[in-house]
């Protein structure tokens, strides 16, 4: 292991991410008595202009007012670039003791964090808040992408951070109009077989974008989770896209319907078999231990130090969802 050491960020149960517009007061109540680990509380994208004062109000008033029971309440924030964002943080978080995170979209530099950071500090001091405030970030821009690394270390309030795929579609001018979604001229052809037939195999045009992201948060002790799939009446391919990300190592997924969350949750909680394979695995290597081996092989397969922590990481997220 590297001498360098990093602290991870705080543990919270991330399987599901649940977006809920702040200028309905009727969704948030619905949420409240949702399966979603972690609600977000919009301020941004699905808010008009015209509303997002009095969504601002609804969100105080169904933060203190609504029992949210060991959710993870967070808000989505403006951008910094709108004369919203800063009347979002100071309203909220002054108001608002439950609050847990606040979401920071478009962010392009480490300095776009840094600047929250500061006005967030400086509330919790003024208000003697004891419970720190924690912050995802949105990477939805080239800019974003371009700087992943730098902004996963600029700031120690950073838990988490979300591939926004429509956001970050437009902005490298992707040919896509489907969040989310895939696209059929991004694939490859086989070779002719003997007849001259060739297959079409699709590919993910988001995939390396989504593992950029993932090597910066694991890099850095943050939670990665992927963003929405736009088309809710779809729920395989909710399914199939959650289910790349899981496989990848991504913590979860935005629901942006109230159908989404019990598939975010199923596909990101470990199963029973995997579970039981990965204690199997170390009750073999304690074995190995014992009779003073480093490696050994289980069902025809060889297993080491590396097993270890893979298995101790699948219980590990296990035993924080058993008790959930």
């Amino acid at each position: 292991m590297s001498f360098t050491l990093i602290q991870q960020a705080t543990p919270r149960l991330h399987r599901s991410e649940l977006a809920v517009p702040g200028s309905n007061p009727t969704f948030m109540e619905k949420s409240a008595a949702s399966k979603a680990d972690v609600i977000f509380l919009d301020l941004e994208d699905a808010v008009a202009p015209d509303d997002k004062e009095q969504a601002r109000k609804n969100i105080i008033q169904a933060l203190n007012d609504l029992d949210w029971g060991n959710k993870t309440m967070m808000i989505r924030i403006n951008g910094l670039d709108t004369h919203y964002m800063y009347r979002d943080v100071v309203d909220i978080v002054e108001a608002c003791p439950r609050l847990d995170m606040i979401l920071i979209p478009k962010v392009g530099v480490p300095q776009d964090v840094y600047a929250i950071d500061v006005l967030v500090t400086q509330i919790e001091q003024a208000k003697k808040r004891e419970k720190k405030i924690g912050f995802e970030v949105l990477i939805e821009t080239a800019l974003g992408m371009a700087n992943v690394e730098a902004i996963a270390t600029s700031s120690k309030r950073l838990e988490a951070m979300s591939f926004g795929v429509a956001d970050y579609a437009a902005s490298t001018r992707a040919r896509s109009t489907v969040i989310g979604g895939v696209n059929a001229d991004y694939s490859v052809l086989t070779d002719k077989d003997e007849a001259g037939n060739r297959q079409t195999h699709w590919q993910d045009p988001w995939l390396f974008a989504q593992n950029r992201m993932l090597v910066a948060c694991r890099a850095y002790g943050l939670r990665p989770i992927d963003g929405p799939f736009g088309d809710f009446s779809d729920p395989d391919g909710y399914i199939s896209a959650a289910k790349r990300c899981a496989a990848l190592g991504f913590e979860g997924k935005w629901a942006i319907h109230p159908s989404q969350i019990d598939l975010a949750n199923d596909v990101f909680t470990p199963s029973e078999a995997e579970v039981t394979k990965a204690r199997r695995i170390l009750e073999a290597m304690e074995e190995a231990a014992k009779a003073g081996r480093g490696a050994v092989s289980l069902d025809g397969r060889l297993i080491d130090i590396a097993s270890i922590r893979m298995a101790e990481a699948l219980i590990q997220k296990a035993d924080a969802m058993s008790g959930k």
